[in-house]
Protein backbone atom coordinates (compact mmCIF):
# COMPACT_ATOMS: atom_id res chain seq x y z
CA UNK A 1 0.00 0.00 0.00
CA UNK A 2 1.39 3.43 -0.93
CA UNK A 3 1.72 6.28 1.57
CA UNK A 4 -0.79 8.43 -0.32
CA UNK A 5 -3.36 5.65 -0.28
CA UNK A 6 -2.91 5.14 3.44
CA UNK A 7 -3.35 8.87 4.05
CA UNK A 8 -6.45 8.93 1.88
CA UNK A 9 -7.98 6.07 3.89
CA UNK A 10 -7.12 7.81 7.15
CA UNK A 11 -8.75 11.04 5.97
CA UNK A 12 -11.80 9.09 4.86
CA UNK A 13 -12.19 7.42 8.26
CA UNK A 14 -11.80 10.73 10.06
CA UNK A 15 -14.35 12.40 7.85
CA UNK A 16 -16.83 9.55 8.37
CA UNK A 17 -16.40 9.37 12.13
CA UNK A 18 -18.99 12.02 12.97
CA UNK A 19 -22.70 11.41 13.30
CA UNK A 20 -24.81 8.41 12.40
CA UNK A 21 -23.07 8.24 9.03
CA UNK A 22 -19.85 7.38 10.82
CA UNK A 23 -21.51 4.54 12.73
CA UNK A 24 -22.97 3.03 9.56
CA UNK A 25 -19.76 3.41 7.56
CA UNK A 26 -17.71 1.95 10.43
CA UNK A 27 -20.03 -1.06 10.65
CA UNK A 28 -19.87 -1.65 6.90
CA UNK A 29 -16.09 -1.32 6.98
CA UNK A 30 -15.85 -3.88 9.80
CA UNK A 31 -17.94 -6.35 7.79
CA UNK A 32 -15.81 -5.75 4.71
CA UNK A 33 -12.67 -6.34 6.75
CA UNK A 34 -13.94 -9.67 8.04
CA UNK A 35 -15.29 -8.59 11.43
CA UNK A 36 -18.81 -9.98 11.08
CA UNK A 37 -19.68 -9.91 14.78
CA UNK A 38 -22.95 -11.66 15.63
CA UNK A 39 -24.54 -10.95 12.25
CA UNK A 40 -24.30 -14.53 10.85
CA UNK A 41 -25.75 -16.01 14.06
CA UNK A 42 -28.66 -13.57 14.17
CA UNK A 43 -29.45 -14.24 10.51
CA UNK A 44 -29.24 -17.97 11.19
CA UNK A 45 -31.65 -17.71 14.12
CA UNK A 46 -34.16 -15.80 12.02
CA UNK A 47 -33.96 -18.39 9.24
CA UNK A 48 -34.37 -21.26 11.72
CA UNK A 49 -37.38 -19.59 13.36
CA UNK A 50 -39.08 -18.88 10.03
CA UNK A 51 -38.56 -22.41 8.69
CA UNK A 52 -39.78 -24.21 11.80
CA UNK A 53 -42.71 -21.85 12.25
CA UNK A 54 -43.85 -22.59 8.70
CA UNK A 55 -43.47 -26.34 9.26
CA UNK A 56 -45.11 -26.27 12.70
CA UNK A 57 -46.95 -23.17 14.00
CA UNK A 58 -46.39 -24.37 17.58
CA UNK A 59 -42.67 -23.50 17.37
CA UNK A 60 -43.05 -19.80 18.19
CA UNK A 61 -45.87 -20.27 20.66
CA UNK A 62 -45.27 -18.85 24.12
CA UNK A 63 -45.60 -22.30 25.73
CA UNK A 64 -42.90 -23.80 23.51
CA UNK A 65 -40.58 -20.82 23.88
CA UNK A 66 -40.76 -21.07 27.68
CA UNK A 67 -39.69 -24.71 27.45
CA UNK A 68 -36.99 -23.75 24.94
CA UNK A 69 -35.49 -21.13 27.28
CA UNK A 70 -35.39 -23.54 30.22
CA UNK A 71 -33.84 -26.33 28.17
CA UNK A 72 -31.25 -23.89 26.83
CA UNK A 73 -30.06 -22.61 30.19
CA UNK A 74 -28.20 -25.72 31.37
CA UNK A 75 -26.30 -26.28 28.12
CA UNK A 76 -25.78 -22.52 27.85
CA UNK A 77 -23.96 -22.41 31.17
CA UNK A 78 -21.63 -25.20 30.02
CA UNK A 79 -21.08 -23.42 26.69
CA UNK A 80 -20.22 -20.23 28.58
CA UNK A 81 -17.41 -22.12 30.28
CA UNK A 82 -16.17 -23.37 26.92
CA UNK A 83 -15.84 -19.74 25.78
CA UNK A 84 -13.17 -19.09 28.42
CA UNK A 85 -10.96 -22.00 27.40
CA UNK A 86 -11.40 -21.28 23.68
CA UNK A 87 -10.31 -17.68 24.23
CA UNK A 88 -6.87 -18.91 25.30
CA UNK A 89 -6.68 -21.17 22.26
CA UNK A 90 -7.29 -24.44 24.13
CA UNK A 91 -10.14 -26.95 24.41
CA UNK A 92 -11.87 -28.98 27.10
CA UNK A 93 -13.50 -32.15 25.79
CA UNK A 94 -14.60 -33.36 29.22
CA UNK A 95 -17.23 -30.73 30.13
CA UNK A 96 -20.03 -33.23 29.57
CA UNK A 97 -18.42 -35.82 31.83
CA UNK A 98 -17.64 -33.19 34.47
CA UNK A 99 -21.26 -32.02 34.42
CA UNK A 100 -22.58 -35.56 34.86
CA UNK A 101 -19.97 -36.34 37.52
CA UNK A 102 -20.97 -33.21 39.48
CA UNK A 103 -24.64 -34.15 39.29
CA UNK A 104 -23.81 -37.65 40.55
CA UNK A 105 -21.72 -36.30 43.46
CA UNK A 106 -24.50 -33.96 44.51
CA UNK A 107 -27.19 -36.64 44.28
CA UNK A 108 -25.16 -39.21 46.23
CA UNK A 109 -24.26 -36.77 49.01
CA UNK A 110 -27.71 -35.18 49.21
CA UNK A 111 -30.04 -38.18 48.75
CA UNK A 112 -28.05 -41.20 49.90
CA UNK A 113 -25.99 -39.62 52.68
CA UNK A 114 -28.40 -36.89 53.79
CA UNK A 115 -25.91 -34.04 53.45
CA UNK A 116 -27.29 -30.53 53.20
CA UNK A 117 -28.02 -29.65 49.55
CA UNK A 118 -25.93 -26.49 49.69
CA UNK A 119 -22.93 -28.39 51.01
CA UNK A 120 -23.40 -31.14 48.43
CA UNK A 121 -23.43 -28.56 45.65
CA UNK A 122 -20.35 -26.87 47.12
CA UNK A 123 -18.43 -30.16 47.20
CA UNK A 124 -19.33 -30.87 43.57
CA UNK A 125 -18.20 -27.40 42.49
CA UNK A 126 -14.92 -27.68 44.42
CA UNK A 127 -14.20 -31.04 42.79
CA UNK A 128 -14.84 -29.47 39.38
CA UNK A 129 -12.46 -26.60 40.17
CA UNK A 130 -9.80 -29.14 41.13
CA UNK A 131 -10.32 -30.88 37.78
CA UNK A 132 -9.90 -27.62 35.89
CA UNK A 133 -6.77 -26.77 37.86
CA UNK A 134 -5.37 -30.23 37.04
CA UNK A 135 -5.82 -29.57 33.32
CA UNK A 136 -4.09 -26.22 33.66
CA UNK A 137 -1.12 -27.72 35.51
CA UNK A 138 -0.79 -30.57 33.00
CA UNK A 139 -0.67 -27.99 30.20
CA UNK A 140 1.68 -25.43 31.74
CA UNK A 141 3.99 -27.66 33.81
CA UNK A 142 4.12 -30.84 31.78
CA UNK A 143 3.29 -29.58 28.30
CA UNK A 144 0.41 -32.02 27.87
CA UNK A 145 -1.96 -30.78 25.14
CA UNK A 146 -5.37 -29.85 26.51
CA UNK A 147 -6.97 -32.08 23.88
CA UNK A 148 -5.25 -35.15 25.33
CA UNK A 149 -5.69 -34.16 28.99
CA UNK A 150 -9.40 -33.43 28.65
CA UNK A 151 -10.02 -36.49 26.49
CA UNK A 152 -8.48 -38.57 29.26
CA UNK A 153 -10.69 -36.75 31.74
CA UNK A 154 -13.76 -37.44 29.63
CA UNK A 155 -13.22 -41.16 30.03
CA UNK A 156 -12.00 -41.08 33.63
CA UNK A 157 -14.79 -38.94 35.07
CA UNK A 158 -17.44 -40.83 33.15
CA UNK A 159 -16.11 -43.98 34.82
CA UNK A 160 -16.17 -42.31 38.24
CA UNK A 161 -19.73 -41.18 37.61
CA UNK A 162 -20.79 -44.75 36.89
CA UNK A 163 -18.90 -45.99 39.95
CA UNK A 164 -20.45 -43.63 42.51
CA UNK A 165 -23.98 -44.10 41.13
CA UNK A 166 -23.58 -47.84 41.63
CA UNK A 167 -25.71 -50.66 40.35
CA UNK A 168 -28.90 -48.67 40.76
CA UNK A 169 -27.67 -46.26 38.08
CA UNK A 170 -30.12 -43.48 38.91
CA UNK A 171 -30.88 -41.25 41.87
CA UNK A 172 -34.09 -39.25 41.91
CA UNK A 173 -33.92 -35.78 43.43
CA UNK A 174 -36.84 -34.82 45.70
CA UNK A 175 -39.33 -32.58 43.91
CA UNK A 176 -39.51 -30.29 46.92
CA UNK A 177 -35.73 -29.73 46.93
CA UNK A 178 -34.47 -26.25 46.10
CA UNK A 179 -32.56 -27.46 43.05
CA UNK A 180 -35.58 -29.07 41.38
CA UNK A 181 -37.85 -26.18 42.34
CA UNK A 182 -35.37 -23.71 40.85
CA UNK A 183 -34.94 -25.63 37.60
CA UNK A 184 -38.57 -26.58 37.01
CA UNK A 185 -41.02 -24.41 38.90
CA UNK A 186 -39.40 -21.08 39.76
CA UNK A 187 -40.72 -18.24 37.58
CA UNK A 188 -40.62 -14.49 38.00
CA UNK A 189 -43.88 -12.65 38.69
CA UNK A 190 -44.84 -10.70 35.58
CA UNK A 191 -44.21 -7.22 37.10
CA UNK A 192 -40.76 -8.34 38.28
CA UNK A 193 -39.87 -9.60 34.80
CA UNK A 194 -40.81 -6.26 33.25
CA UNK A 195 -38.76 -4.43 35.86
CA UNK A 196 -35.85 -6.74 35.14
CA UNK A 197 -36.07 -5.90 31.45
CA UNK A 198 -35.85 -2.21 32.32
CA UNK A 199 -32.80 -2.89 34.51
CA UNK A 200 -31.05 -4.76 31.68
CA UNK A 201 -31.78 -1.90 29.25
CA UNK A 202 -30.57 0.69 31.75
CA UNK A 203 -27.38 -1.27 32.31
CA UNK A 204 -26.80 -1.45 28.57
CA UNK A 205 -27.31 2.31 28.30
CA UNK A 206 -24.87 3.07 31.11
CA UNK A 207 -22.26 0.73 29.62
CA UNK A 208 -22.53 2.28 26.17
CA UNK A 209 -22.40 5.80 27.62
CA UNK A 210 -19.23 4.82 29.48
CA UNK A 211 -17.63 3.54 26.27
CA UNK A 212 -18.68 6.70 24.44
CA UNK A 213 -17.23 8.92 27.16
CA UNK A 214 -13.89 7.08 27.17
CA UNK A 215 -13.59 7.20 23.38
CA UNK A 216 -14.44 10.90 23.33
CA UNK A 217 -11.79 11.66 25.93
CA UNK A 218 -9.23 9.74 23.87
CA UNK A 219 -10.20 11.73 20.74
CA UNK A 220 -11.50 8.58 19.04
CA UNK A 221 -14.65 8.26 16.96
CA UNK A 222 -17.73 7.64 19.09
CA UNK A 223 -21.38 7.01 18.23
CA UNK A 224 -23.72 10.00 18.64
CA UNK A 225 -25.67 10.24 21.88
CA UNK A 226 -28.91 9.77 20.00
CA UNK A 227 -27.72 6.48 18.53
CA UNK A 228 -26.70 5.20 21.98
CA UNK A 229 -30.00 6.17 23.57
CA UNK A 230 -31.96 4.85 20.60
CA UNK A 231 -30.23 1.48 20.88
CA UNK A 232 -31.11 1.26 24.58
CA UNK A 233 -34.73 2.11 23.82
CA UNK A 234 -34.91 -0.56 21.13
CA UNK A 235 -33.41 -3.09 23.54
CA UNK A 236 -35.96 -2.13 26.19
CA UNK A 237 -38.84 -2.57 23.75
CA UNK A 238 -37.49 -5.94 22.59
CA UNK A 239 -36.98 -7.25 26.13
CA UNK A 240 -40.39 -6.11 27.33
CA UNK A 241 -42.05 -7.72 24.30
CA UNK A 242 -40.19 -11.01 24.85
CA UNK A 243 -41.03 -11.06 28.56
CA UNK A 244 -44.66 -10.18 27.84
CA UNK A 245 -44.87 -13.00 25.32
CA UNK A 246 -43.32 -15.53 27.73
CA UNK A 247 -45.69 -14.34 30.47
CA UNK A 248 -48.60 -15.45 28.31
CA UNK A 249 -47.53 -18.97 29.30
CA UNK A 250 -45.63 -19.80 32.50
CA UNK A 251 -43.40 -16.76 32.28
CA UNK A 252 -39.68 -16.08 32.66
CA UNK A 253 -37.87 -18.84 34.52
CA UNK A 254 -35.36 -18.01 37.22
CA UNK A 255 -32.97 -20.46 35.56
CA UNK A 256 -33.01 -18.33 32.40
CA UNK A 257 -32.38 -15.18 34.46
CA UNK A 258 -29.50 -16.94 36.21
CA UNK A 259 -27.95 -17.83 32.85
CA UNK A 260 -28.35 -14.26 31.55
CA UNK A 261 -26.70 -12.86 34.68
CA UNK A 262 -23.78 -15.24 34.25
CA UNK A 263 -23.40 -14.08 30.64
CA UNK A 264 -23.37 -10.41 31.70
CA UNK A 265 -20.85 -11.05 34.48
CA UNK A 266 -18.62 -13.03 32.11
CA UNK A 267 -18.86 -10.32 29.48
CA UNK A 268 -17.81 -7.69 32.00
CA UNK A 269 -14.90 -9.85 33.16
CA UNK A 270 -13.67 -10.41 29.59
CA UNK A 271 -14.07 -6.86 28.31
CA UNK A 272 -13.59 -4.62 31.36
CA UNK A 273 -10.97 -6.25 33.58
CA UNK A 274 -7.23 -6.68 33.37
CA UNK A 275 -7.72 -10.43 33.67
CA UNK A 276 -10.05 -10.45 30.67
CA UNK A 277 -7.61 -8.46 28.54
CA UNK A 278 -4.87 -10.86 29.57
CA UNK A 279 -7.10 -13.78 28.56
CA UNK A 280 -7.49 -12.37 25.06
CA UNK A 281 -3.80 -11.50 24.86
CA UNK A 282 -2.70 -15.03 25.74
CA UNK A 283 -5.10 -16.47 23.18
CA UNK A 284 -3.89 -14.05 20.53
CA UNK A 285 -0.16 -14.56 21.04
CA UNK A 286 1.14 -16.48 24.03
CA UNK A 287 4.77 -15.42 23.67
CA UNK A 288 3.91 -11.75 23.22
CA UNK A 289 1.68 -11.92 26.29
CA UNK A 290 4.48 -13.49 28.33
CA UNK A 291 6.96 -10.83 27.26
CA UNK A 292 4.51 -8.08 28.21
CA UNK A 293 4.54 -9.32 31.81
CA UNK A 294 1.34 -11.41 31.88
CA UNK A 295 1.37 -14.47 34.13
CA UNK A 296 0.50 -16.89 31.34
CA UNK A 297 0.29 -19.95 33.59
CA UNK A 298 -2.23 -18.26 35.88
CA UNK A 299 -4.37 -17.25 32.89
CA UNK A 300 -4.47 -20.84 31.66
CA UNK A 301 -5.26 -22.17 35.13
CA UNK A 302 -8.09 -19.68 35.67
CA UNK A 303 -9.59 -20.40 32.24
CA UNK A 304 -9.67 -24.17 32.83
CA UNK A 305 -11.01 -23.76 36.37
CA UNK A 306 -13.86 -21.53 35.18
CA UNK A 307 -14.67 -23.94 32.37
CA UNK A 308 -14.89 -26.90 34.76
CA UNK A 309 -16.83 -24.90 37.35
CA UNK A 310 -19.46 -23.79 34.84
CA UNK A 311 -19.66 -27.35 33.51
CA UNK A 312 -20.45 -28.44 37.06
CA UNK A 313 -23.11 -25.75 37.47
CA UNK A 314 -24.66 -26.68 34.13
CA UNK A 315 -24.76 -30.33 35.15
CA UNK A 316 -26.51 -29.45 38.40
CA UNK A 317 -29.11 -27.37 36.55
CA UNK A 318 -29.69 -30.22 34.10
CA UNK A 319 -30.13 -32.67 36.99
CA UNK A 320 -32.61 -30.31 38.62
CA UNK A 321 -34.49 -29.96 35.34
CA UNK A 322 -34.83 -33.76 35.12
CA UNK A 323 -35.13 -34.25 38.90
CA UNK A 324 -32.59 -37.02 38.56
CA UNK A 325 -28.90 -37.88 38.26
CA UNK A 326 -28.34 -41.03 36.25
CA UNK A 327 -25.95 -42.87 33.97
CA UNK A 328 -26.89 -40.66 30.99
CA UNK A 329 -26.27 -37.36 32.79
CA UNK A 330 -23.69 -35.38 30.85
CA UNK A 331 -23.38 -38.05 28.16
CA UNK A 332 -24.83 -38.20 24.68
CA UNK A 333 -24.55 -34.91 22.82
CA UNK A 334 -24.15 -32.64 25.87
CA UNK A 335 -20.41 -32.32 25.38
CA UNK A 336 -20.54 -31.64 21.66
CA UNK A 337 -23.53 -29.30 21.91
CA UNK A 338 -21.76 -27.11 24.46
CA UNK A 339 -18.63 -26.83 22.33
CA UNK A 340 -20.65 -26.34 19.14
CA UNK A 341 -22.73 -23.60 20.78
CA UNK A 342 -19.66 -21.58 21.73
CA UNK A 343 -18.16 -21.90 18.24
CA UNK A 344 -21.43 -21.29 16.37
CA UNK A 345 -21.98 -18.20 18.52
CA UNK A 346 -18.77 -16.68 17.22
CA UNK A 347 -15.93 -17.70 19.55
CA UNK A 348 -12.88 -18.52 17.48
CA UNK A 349 -11.25 -21.93 17.70
CA UNK A 350 -7.94 -20.19 17.08
CA UNK A 351 -8.08 -18.22 20.34
CA UNK A 352 -7.99 -14.52 21.14
CA UNK A 353 -11.45 -13.65 19.81
CA UNK A 354 -14.88 -14.29 21.23
CA UNK A 355 -17.55 -13.07 23.60
CA UNK A 356 -19.68 -14.31 26.46
CA UNK A 357 -22.68 -13.60 24.26
CA UNK A 358 -21.38 -16.28 21.89
CA UNK A 359 -22.59 -18.88 24.38
CA UNK A 360 -26.04 -17.28 24.54
CA UNK A 361 -26.57 -17.00 20.78
CA UNK A 362 -24.96 -20.34 19.95
CA UNK A 363 -27.05 -22.14 22.55
CA UNK A 364 -30.20 -20.61 21.10
CA UNK A 365 -29.24 -21.94 17.67
CA UNK A 366 -28.50 -25.46 18.96
CA UNK A 367 -31.61 -25.58 21.16
CA UNK A 368 -33.87 -24.15 18.45
CA UNK A 369 -32.76 -26.83 15.99
CA UNK A 370 -33.30 -29.63 18.53
CA UNK A 371 -36.66 -28.24 19.63
CA UNK A 372 -37.93 -27.69 16.11
CA UNK A 373 -37.00 -31.18 14.96
CA UNK A 374 -38.63 -32.67 18.05
CA UNK A 375 -41.87 -30.86 17.23
CA UNK A 376 -41.69 -32.34 13.74
CA UNK A 377 -41.24 -35.84 15.24
CA UNK A 378 -38.04 -36.38 13.29
CA UNK A 379 -35.33 -38.76 14.41
CA UNK A 380 -32.29 -37.50 16.28
CA UNK A 381 -30.15 -38.39 13.27
CA UNK A 382 -31.47 -35.29 11.49
CA UNK A 383 -30.51 -33.11 14.44
CA UNK A 384 -26.95 -34.43 14.43
CA UNK A 385 -26.61 -33.86 10.69
CA UNK A 386 -28.07 -30.33 10.76
CA UNK A 387 -26.05 -29.34 13.84
CA UNK A 388 -22.90 -30.65 12.18
CA UNK A 389 -23.58 -28.67 9.02
CA UNK A 390 -24.25 -25.48 11.01
CA UNK A 391 -21.04 -26.02 12.98
CA UNK A 392 -19.04 -26.53 9.79
CA UNK A 393 -20.50 -23.35 8.31
CA UNK A 394 -19.70 -21.40 11.49
CA UNK A 395 -16.08 -22.58 11.53
CA UNK A 396 -15.79 -21.86 7.80
CA UNK A 397 -17.05 -18.30 8.31
CA UNK A 398 -14.60 -17.84 11.17
CA UNK A 399 -11.71 -19.10 9.05
CA UNK A 400 -12.61 -16.86 6.11
CA UNK A 401 -13.08 -13.85 8.41
CA UNK A 402 -9.71 -14.56 10.03
CA UNK A 403 -8.05 -14.75 6.62
CA UNK A 404 -9.76 -11.51 5.57
CA UNK A 405 -8.57 -9.71 8.70
CA UNK A 406 -5.03 -10.99 8.13
CA UNK A 407 -5.01 -9.82 4.51
CA UNK A 408 -6.28 -6.37 5.43
CA UNK A 409 -3.69 -6.20 8.16
CA UNK A 410 -0.96 -6.87 5.64
CA UNK A 411 -2.42 -4.36 3.20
Amino acid sequence: MSTNTALDRTDERLSDSSGARGVVSSSLRNIRDGDLGFLPVVIGLVIIAVIFQILNPVFLSSVNLVNLTLDSAAVGVIALGIVFVLLVGEIDLSVGSVSGFSAAITAVLFVRHGLNLGLAVLVACLVACAIGLLYGVLLTKFGMPSFVASLSGLLAFLGLQLAILGDQGSINLPFDSALVQFAQLAFLPAPVSYALGAVFAAGFLLARLGVRRRRTRANLSAPPLGVVVGGAVLLLIALEFVFWYLNRARGVGWMLVFFLILVLVANYAITRTKWGRSLLAVGGNREAARRSGINVSFIYWSAFVLTALLASVGGLLSAGRLASANLSSGTGDVNLNAIAAAVIGGTSLFGGRGSAFSALLGTLVISAIANGLTLLNLESSYRFVITGVVLAVAVGIDSLARRSRASHGRA
